[in-house]
């Protein structure tokens, strides 16, 4: 048996890990962008601001060890999935840089904050739409002829991509509405929990939207979801998701604080695991398997060593931070 075969099933925990912690939380502080345009004062946008000042920067680490473990791990998917979606990584990387640029210069550059308000905004959305596009974009497949992607540079959009890239706004928008509700009091907490209501209705229809339209694009996933026994030991998926969306609804008319954020954290680890089982056990969806794109053992090995040693710095500075950062955050005192 190759050996490989026993580094695999750990890079892919690696790659699938860091992509879920960096769609968590990047996704809530990106969802806070958003609705940041929504505020209607400069202290309310404000105290939004420092909502995530301490830890937004950080988040985007698990987006360079995502890149990098599909580079090392799985080079042949790296080498095909990259240029199939150039444009939109493209895209999000400067929506990005300029969200950043926009977070620091509203500080300093008083009389343009207005302008630099705006940047952080539409850098936030653009950034969680060219996401989401990607996403979809993956669902559906690339055209490839032998390890090479033959499609154009286009391909990737679709309405099915559009589709993906809107709910993924508003899931990114229902964990920043849940974050501000765990972070901040009065009006600004309930405008949070008015939007995250909205946000929701769209997730839920943008849910729907994927669920119906991926097995039509695919036969090999209509069969795994829709066919005995897989439609009975995969019920459970749908069934919990909508268990957890009727529980956040019915959190947002109460006074609950960490509710809404842990159970939108709860329709993501739903709707990833769905996704996951959709297209197990491809990297290159409808093309190649985990196996298959993966790197030499000796390469796997050697990489290995290392990242299992910056692992666990990575997750406990990132603990760290949020510890030291909790709590509410006001105008008057910061965090409490």
């Amino acid at each position: 048996m190759n050996v490989s075969l026993s580094f695999v099933p750990v890079w892919t925990l690696i790659l699938a890990t860091g992509i879920f912690l960096y769609v968590l939380l990047d996704g809530f502080d990106l969802g806070v962008g958003i609705l940041y345009g929504l505020e209607p004062d400069l202290a309310s946008r404000n105290i939004v601001m420092n909502a995530i000042a301490p830890i937004w920067d950080g988040n985007e680490t698990w987006l360079v060890l995502g890149g990098l473990a599909l580079l090392a791990a799985f080079p042949l998917a790296f080498v095909i999935i990259v240029p199939a979606l150039y444009f939109p990584i493209l895209v999000m990387l400067l929506a990005l840089a300029f969200r950043g640029v926009a977070f620091e210069f509203r500080f300093r550059d008083v009389e343009h904050k207005t302008f630099w308000d705006r940047g952080f905004n539409y850098g936030s959305a653009v950034a969680a739409f060219a996401q989401g596009v990607m996403l979809g974009a993956f669902i559906q497949g690339f055209r490839v002829e032998g390890r090479h992607f033959v499609g154009t540079s286009f391909d990737f959009l679709t309405p099915f991509s559009l589709l993906t890239g809107l709910a993924l706004v508003f899931g990114y928008g229902l964990l920043g509405a849940g974050w501000l509700i765990l972070k901040t009091e009065g009006e600004i907490q309930q405008r949070a929990r008015r939007s995250a209501r909205f946000c929701l209705l769209a997730v839920l229809a943008g849910i729907a939207g994927v669920s119906i339209w991926t097995p039509l694009m695919s036969g090999a996933i209509a069969t795994r979801w829709f066919t005995w026994p897989g439609i009975l030991l995969l019920s459970p998926v749908p069934v919990a998701t909508a268990a957890v969306s009727v529980w956040i609804w019915r959190l947002l008319g109460r006074e609950s604080q960490a509710g809404p954020f842990i159970g939108a954290v709860g329709l993501f680890v739903l709707s990833y695991t769905g996704i996951a089982i959709s297209i197990w056990p491809m990297i290159v969806p409808h093309k190649y398997t985990l196996w298959e794109a993966a790197s030499s053992p000796s390469t796997q090995g050697f990489l290995l060593v290392g990242t299992l040693f910056l692992l666990p710095v990575i997750l406990v500075y990132t603990g760290w931070s949020y510890w030291v950062f909790r709590g509410k955050v006001r105008a008057d005192i910061g965090y409490h």
